[in-house]
């Protein structure tokens, strides 16, 4: 990721990419690249969201170019400020269904950040990849930084896609990959947290109408099954992607204390979550690690500041959440969901 010299100057004024890892105390792990970074010079603090309207089409050609970016100087302050820079770069804001861990919600479309411990990281993925039309754009803002750590880093995924192994990626772009998860009320979202509703039903319609196999447990509980495409040709450039969350979503990126735990309450296959091959084979914990060191390796960022907006091409780019001391508030929309056939296999049964 690189900024182009030749951005027009005023009123977006490019600034230099810098590497968060040349800063003493903001990348314990030693990491180095380039995230795209621009400075924004409003007429007054309130006039955030005008600029975002004006500028909309350059900050999306940005985007699309290099697959993300971060604006600062905006000086976003709340959340109604927020929405309405959102709803200026993006009109139509997505309704989040199939959500791992229910968010607070702001304004229709507009919601927290993953609810996710401060201490443990979140790995690199692609929001709702698993979905049938997953997000094609993301937005965040950042309202309160925290005191260490947290940055929302990226990876280029078609840079991790060459230096995955070949024989690899091949196996995962012939048969896909498979998402499997149990809803448990205990663990994450509950079914009629994560689709909306608490009507049976409805559920079953949705799985139907979105390439879900589903089954009803005996306990109540809903066990879900989803073949997706690992691989995918971004809608604009063409781009080959790695795009999917098998590592992230998979048993062995879990601490060994929990995973055991889990194993230990629901069984090996009660787990709320798990990722295989498009076979049904299981993904080992060496396949797991590879993946999250080649995501390791290609890894940038910045470390967020009051004010920051950030735009994410969901499918050229993966993000994640790195550690933090509180407080951390970020707000978080998605958009431009993707067509269905790119992420999905082919029509699947998924009634049972």
């Amino acid at each position: 990721m690189a900024f182009p010299a030749s951005a027009d100057p005023n009123p977006i004024t490019p600034v230099t990419p810098t590497s968060a890892a040349a800063r003493p105390g903001t990348d314990p792990g030693g990491h180095h690249g380039r995230l795209p970074l621009l400075h924004a010079h409003l007429r007054a603090p309130e006039d955030a969201p005008g600029w975002a309207a004006e500028h909309r089409h350059a900050l999306r050609g940005l985007v699309t170019e290099h697959g993300a970016l971060l604006v600062r100087g905006l000086g976003l302050r709340d959340t109604d400020q927020v929405r309405a820079v959102f709803q200026h770069l993006a009109p139509a804001l997505m309704t989040e269904r199939e959500a791992f861990a229910p968010r607070h919600t702001h304004a229709p479309g507009v919601h927290s950040s993953t609810p996710w411990p401060a201490n443990q990281p979140m790995c690199m993925h692609h929001e709702l990849s698993y979905t049938h039309a997953p997000p094609g754009l993301l937005l965040l803002a950042c309202l309160t930084p925290p005191r260490t750590g947290g940055a929302t880093a990226l990876a280029d995924a078609s840079a991790v896609l060459d230096a995955l192994p070949p024989r690899l990626v091949r196996r995962f772009e012939e048969e896909g990959w498979l998402l499997i998860r149990t809803y448990h009320d205990e663990i994450g979202a509950s079914w009629e947290e994560a689709f909306g509703t608490d009507d049976k039903a409805a559920v079953e319609d949705y799985c139907r109408a979105h390439a879900i196999d589903f089954r009803w447990q005996p306990d109540g509980s809903l066990r879900t099954r989803q073949h997706r495409r690992a691989v995918v040709r971004h809608p604009v450039t063409g781009r080959r992607c790695w795009f999917n969350q098998i590592a992230f979503l998979n048993e062995w990126t879990m601490a060994p204390e929990v995973r055991e735990y889990l194993v230990d309450l629901y069984g090996p296959d009660g787990l709320p979550f798990t990722t295989r091959f498009g076979n049904g084979d299981p993904v080992g914990e060496d396949i797991v690690q590879l993946i999250n060191t080649v995501y390791d390796d290609h890894t940038v960022r910045e470390p967020w500041q009051a004010g920051d907006l950030m735009l994410v091409d969901n499918v050229r780019t993966a993000h994640n959440r790195e550690p933090f001391e509180p407080p951390r508030d970020i707000v978080v929309a998605m958009a431009e969901p993707l067509p269905p056939s790119l992420c999905t296999p082919a029509p699947e049964r998924s009634a049972r």
